[in-house]
Order: structure tokens, then C-alpha cells, then sequence
């Protein structure tokens, strides 16, 4: 079957290409002699001007009127805009989408092959990548235009469809997880030089944070038949641009996922420094909580600082510990500790006291007894592994990014990751949602 498949493609492709052609060509023949920027008549109109685009089909011809426009003072091609093809460059918007979604889950090469593999459209590399860029770069224009619309409480419409109903909503807890991934960038002015700059003393710096966030209402986590946690719906947030960025951009996020209705708000994260910060800017009065096994990892420390040449003892004097810690008996752990450092001196006792000063500090985001019993996830366990798909397109061997080209991916794989594809391209159906399917 597989061999009739290709065949009936190969037979009928050009047939489409027809079909699509001529249909194209009717809508534009439709356009009126205005302008369609201030709808001005337009005077001067000349036919017959040639514009080639490739499609999903092949390259197709398509004849437009151009008309002077007075008041914008400049030529106008009025078949464009009713297409929808103003500043498409010379591709269709099925192609710009293959171009965005290939590139943005494949390195350009793979992606060039696999486009062609699948639907015979023929992209070269440079095309391909510029492409993405290009609606990468749409992407992040009109997700400014969104998150400003949040911020001047002028964005109910962006709401997901269940805060929207008429009514009053049902009270719920809205969990914020947040973390950071490093990415490998070029830097324009040592790029090339490592050798000579590492001559000088001076390591090059191609490593760089990425901070993202996602957001869910308690009531879409569930249980799988098999046991597994599941988020029916989240937001998702992703930026090169800083932790400022990252602020605008979760505080709109959270405000589509209900922020304003929310009963309460729980943050879950490892214990970087900026995170709390964030929180205590954007947040405030938002339950903390520490990721367990981040908190694991200071107990852990105390073990290896009493035992170091013996893991074994070291596991056996941890493992009640973990135990105390997990069933929120805090105050337990931290006694113990106190106890050990009477009986420490010198660098051991450093390391210990160190780390029982952690725990201290963070005694009120220990709470993981109380989180089981109301259904909570106990750590940030879904932010990290949507941390790691990110890295999967990102980290791949003789991956170097731009600032600019990173930021304008990530972007994208956002957009759909969230279920606005359609936003950029509307011929996909607005109900599209890839998490769903």
C-alpha cells in the first residue's frame, strides 16, 4: 500500500497545485481598488503585476492590481492583504508554518529533510531557518501585544475557556512551579578566539540562563489509571530575556490561568535565590514551598561531610532523616542537627552548620506532610521535565545559538506548546490544541 500511497500523491500533486492556483487567483480578482491601510480609493490601478509563492503544492503565479494611495503616499497591493499575504516574503502560510514547526523541533538540517520527506516541499537550509526566524520573531511581537493586554486588565478574552463562563467559579488553588536551564549561545566578540583568549586568561562564555515558569489550576492535576500525575491544562512560559522578562511574562500567564480568581496561590521551586525574590515581587502572599528533593540534597551534604569515604554509613544516617523531613517534622531534623554541630569542630562543623541554617531559613516551604494530604504535588517535578524538552531541541551536539535566534525558537515551541498556534497562523483550527491530541 505504502507504493500506491506515493504514487496517487506524486499523480495528484500537480492537480492541487492547479486548483489551488486558480483559486487563489478568483479571491484576488476580488480584491477592491482601496488601500488597505486607511481605505482610501486608490488611483493609478495597473493589472497583470506577477508575485510567485511556494506552497504546500509548488510554486504557483499569482497576477495582482497595485493602485497609488494619496494619503499613505506610497503603492499599494490590495490582493495581498485580503490574502493575507503582506510581508509573507515568498512563502505561503502553509509553508511558514511547516517552516516554524519543523524548525522549531529539529535542527534545520533534519527539519530541510523531513518536510521534504513528508510533504515534497523542497526548503533549502537557508531559507528554512530564516523563515523560522522570522516567525519566531512574530511570535515574540505578539506575545508582547498579549502579556501588555494582561497587564492593563483589558485581557478576559485570553482567560482559559473555563474561567469565562458566566457564574461564580469554584474556589482553587493555582500552582506556580519555576526553574532555570543553561543554553549554549555565540558570543559575536569572542567567537573564534577561544584559543586566544584562554592565551590572555580569559575563558569565553558560551553558557547562559533561560528561566521559565508554568502554571496550573490544582483541579487539572489527576491521576492516571497507572498511578501517574497528569496536568489536563497548564501555561507554560519560556524566555532568553532575564528574570525581568520572565516576571511580565508569567504574571500574564497566571492571569490567563486565573490568578485573579484564585483562592490561593502555591509556588514550588528548588532554592535559587531569584525565584523567592520573584515571588515576593509578583506573588505576594503566595505559599512557598521547596522542592523536597532539593531539600534532600543539604541533608545529603550533612552525610557526605560526617562519612565521606563511606556512602553506605552515609545512607544509613540519612535515611530516618528523610523520613522526618518528608513527614514535615522539621523542627526534629533541625534539633538533630544542633546536636551534631556540639560534637563537631573545624570544617565538618562549617558544612553542617551551613546547611542547617538552609534548612532554617526555609522552614516554612518544608510542608510536604500537609501538601499530600491536600492533594498537592509535593515538588516541581512538571517545570523540570519541561525543562528538559526544551534542552532536547536546544542542547544538541554542535547546537550554537544566537540571543536572538534562541529567544525567537523558544518562542515558538511556546505558542504551541500553550495551544495558540492558530493565533499565528489562522488557518489552523482555533480548537487545536497538541497537549489534548
Amino acid at each position: 500500500m505504502g507504493h500506491l500511497e506515493e504514487e496517487i500523491l506524486h499523480k495528484t500533486r500537480d492537480l492541487e497545485r492547479i486548483v489551488l492556483e486558480e483559486a487563489t487567483q478568483k479571491k484576488a480578482d476580488q480584491a477592491p481598488p482601496v488601500c488597505p491601510v486607511c481605505g482610501g480609493k486608490l488611483s493609478r490601478v495597473t493589472q497583470g503585476h506577477e508575485r510567485s509563492y511556494q506552497t504546500r503544492f509548488g510554486e504557483i503565479t499569482l497576477r495582482r492590481a497595485r493602485g497609488w494611495c494619496r494619503r499613505c503616499k506610497c503603492w499599494q497591493f490590495p490582493a495581498d492583504h485580503f490574502l493575507g499575504l503582506v510581508e509573507t516574503g515568498s512563502c505561503s502560510p502553509g509553508v511558514q508554518e511547516l517552516a516554524a514547526l519543523a524548525v522549531s523541533k529539529l535542527p534545520v538540517a533534519d527539519a530541510s529533510a523531513v518536510v521534504e520527506r513528508l510533504t515534497g516541499v523542497k526548503l533549502p537550509r537557508a531559507t528554512l531557518a530564516r523563515e523560522a526566524r522570522r516567525q519566531g520573531k512574530r511570535a515574540e511581537d505578539q506575545r508582547q501585544q498579549r502579556d501588555e493586554q494582561m497587564s492593563r486588565g483589558a485581557g478576559a478574552e485570553q482567560q482559559v475557556p473555563e474561567l469565562q463562563r458566566e457564574g461564580p467559579v469554584e474556589p482553587f488553588t493555582l500552582v506556580i512551579e519555576l526553574d532555570a536551564w543553561n543554553i549554549r549561545e555565540r558570543n559575536g566578540e569572542a567567537w573564534g578566539r577561544t584559543a586566544e583568549l584562554r592565551k590572555a586568561g580569559q575563558e569565553p562564555e558560551w553558557w547562559h540562563w533561560v528561566y521559565g515558569g508554568t502554571c496550573f489550576r490544582l483541579s487539572q492535576r489527576v491521576q492516571s489509571a497507572g498511578g501517574r500525575s497528569l496536568i489536563l491544562s497548564r501555561g507554560t512560559v519560556m524566555t532568553r530575556g532575564g528574570i525581568e522578562a520572565l516576571k511580565q511574562q508569567l504574571w500574564a500567564e497566571a492571569m490567563r490561568h486565573g490568578l485573579g480568581q484564585a483562592q490561593e496561590v502555591l509556588v514550588i521551586a528548588d532554592g535559587a535565590i531569584w525565584i523567592w525574590n520573584l515571588v515576593a515581587d509578583r506573588f505576594a502572599g503566595a505559599r512557598q514551598r521547596l522542592d523536597p528533593w532539593h531539600a534532600l540534597q543539604h541533608l545529603w551534604a550533612v552525610a557526605h561531610a560526617l562519612h565521606p569515604e563511606d556512602d553506605a554509613a552515609a545512607q544509613a544516617w540519612l535515611q530516618p532523616l528523610k523520613a522526618k523531613l518528608l513527614a514535615s517534622q522539621t523542627a526534629e531534623v533541625i534539633d538533630e542537627l544542633d546536636s551534631l554541630l556540639t560534637r563537631l569542630r573545624g570544617a565538618r562543623r562549617a558544612a553542617v552548620q551551613a546547611e542547617r541554617n538552609y534548612l532554617e531559613n526555609n522552614r516554612d516551604r518544608l510542608d510536604y506532610h500537609g501538601a499530600e494530604k491536600r492533594g498537592e504535588p509535593l515538588g516541581s517535578g512538571a517545570m523540570e521535565s519541561t525543562c528538559k524538552q526544551y534542552q532536547c531541541r536546544f542542547h544538541r551536539s554542535g547546537q550554537f545559538w544566537t540571543t536572538a535566534g534562541d529567544e525567537a525558537l523558544m518562542c515558538l515551541e511556546t505558542f504551541w506548546r500553550n495551544g495558540r498556534w492558530s493565533l499565528l497562523f489562522p488557518h489552523v483550527p482555533r480548537d487545536f490544541d497538541p497537549s489534548r491530541n
